[in-house]
């Protein structure tokens, strides 16, 4: 069998690198990006993926930014991004252009894949509609449409493609069983075959937005601590000793990456077409994305012990990535925090060691030498090293920890301003 993956992202490429190591199929990817085409050719990981780096040496991938290179195949996976518009509305872009691409080298007895998160009702709506016009094919009956939710963590040391358990829903149940089987050839996990794409579509878009929701409690928790005068960390501590019934979920300056301040969207604006309203979703978004504003605000707060604006003042950012130790920004609540600096007209320095070409520091020492005061938007191992001693030699005098990732205690008894997300 020939197995195409169109889109060699965080989700594409580790697929396509692990259907090539563990199975006997011919594999082939297709992604618009030439610079990332030759990239993979020469055997480099345009993406921060140790595993997949690691694969990529021990195999040969057939890559290529001309959609040819996809005829003939038996199973199409696609794995591009949904990302949602300025007014949070879902993009569905990609994934169409994605399906028209395919459509054009569909035939009889092939197999269609959605790995990219989709609200329910996308695979109906739109996917089969748009194959069967291109096509004239029936699905379900002269080929089949499936849905298998991704679910890479980047950066994570140890869930990667070949552990993370997955479900899988069709258009037909011999389908799942033959399109499992395949999965199973390459992943060491649990392939739950579900019942219907719609259920299935639902499955990734719950357990993001269950993230979300918790996330934003321990945000709302966090701003009520802090006029409470109680650390948020240390209650987290206290009840996270409970055996049952808790998870904990811890606050922070904002909310990143490409799953959890997206996916909720999506369902909140199906559910719209269909009649339901998701009021708590909403609000949960709405404290998200209040984050980095609350945190200039407490940024202000510690100005004004100091008498100063935050205009002309020089502020230290650490961290532009959406998490640690990775060189992502796809919805990084660090970026807006640095619109909001610039917009306040703050003298401005940056620093991320992922992201050299967007910094005007070089160094941690550097931009703590050059600041009056930071912000940590992201908590890469480099700066949690940051200690009171470090931060007195630089003159630093005020520390706003948006990742609640340094010692609180230590900093505060050297004299220097320390506020963290609800401590």
């Amino acid at each position: 069998m020939k197995v195409g993956v169109i889109g060699l992202g965080y989700v594409g490429l580790p697929l396509a690198a692990a259907i090539q190591k563990k199975t006997d199929y011919q594999v082939v990817g297709f992604d618009l990006s030439e610079k990332k085409i030759e990239k993979i050719k020469n055997r480099i990981c345009p993406i921060d993926d140790h595993q997949c780096e690691q694969d990529l040496k021990e195999i040969t991938l057939q890559v290529s930014a001309s959609d040819e290179i996809l005829a003939g195949c038996d199973i199409f996976i696609i794995c591009v991004p949904t990302p949602v518009l300025d007014d949070y509305t879902p993009d569905l872009q990609p994934v169409k252009n994605a399906v028209s691409t395919v459509a054009k080298h569909l035939q009889k007895g092939n197999y269609v894949v959605i790995e990219s998160t989709i609200n329910p009702g996308v695979c109906d709506e739109v996917v089969i509609p748009m194959l069967e016009e291109a096509t004239h094919l029936i699905a379900g009956r002269d080929f089949d449409v499936a849905h298998c939710p991704e679910r890479i963590n980047p950066g994570d040391p140890h869930w990667n493609v070949y552990n993370i358990p997955r479900n899988i829903g069709s258009t037909r149940p011999e389908s799942t069983r033959f399109l499992a089987d395949f999965y199973r050839r390459f992943v060491d996990a649990e392939i739950n075959e579900m019942p219907d794409l719609k259920s299935t579509e639902a499955t990734k878009i719950i357990e993001n937005t269950f993230r979300d929701i918790n996330i934003a409690f321990s945000n709302e928790l966090a701003k009520s601590f802090d006029v409470l005068g109680i650390d948020i960390l240390t209650v987290i501590k206290g009840a996270s000793n409970k055996p049952f019934a808790f998870m904990p979920h811890y606050p922070g300056c904002g909310v990143g990456g490409h799953c959890i301040p997206v996916d909720p969207y999506y369902l909140i604006e199906r559910a719209s077409k269909s009649g339901f309203d998701h009021k708590f979703l909403k609000i949960a978004r709405e404290i998200n994305n209040s984050m980095p504003a609350y945190t200039i605000e407490l940024l202000a707060n510690a100005l004004n012990e100091y008498a100063k604006p935050i205009k002309s003042t020089p502020i230290g950012l650490l961290g532009l990535s959406y998490k640690a130790n990775v060189g992502d920004l796809r919805e990084s609540p660090a970026l807006k925090i640095m619109q909001i600096l610039q917009q306040k007209g703050a003298d401005l320095i940056v620093f991320d060691p992922y992201f050299p070409e967007m910094s005007n520091a070089s160094s941690l020492e550097e931009i703590l030498e050059k600041s009056f005061a930071i912000i940590i938007a992201t908590d890469h191992s480099a700066f949690r090293t940051i200690n009171s001693e470090l931060l007195a030699k630089h003159n630093v005098k005020i520390v706003i920890d948006g990742k609640n990732c340094l010692n609180k205690e230590e900093i505060r008894a050297s004299g220097i301003y320390y506020k963290g997300i609800g401590r």
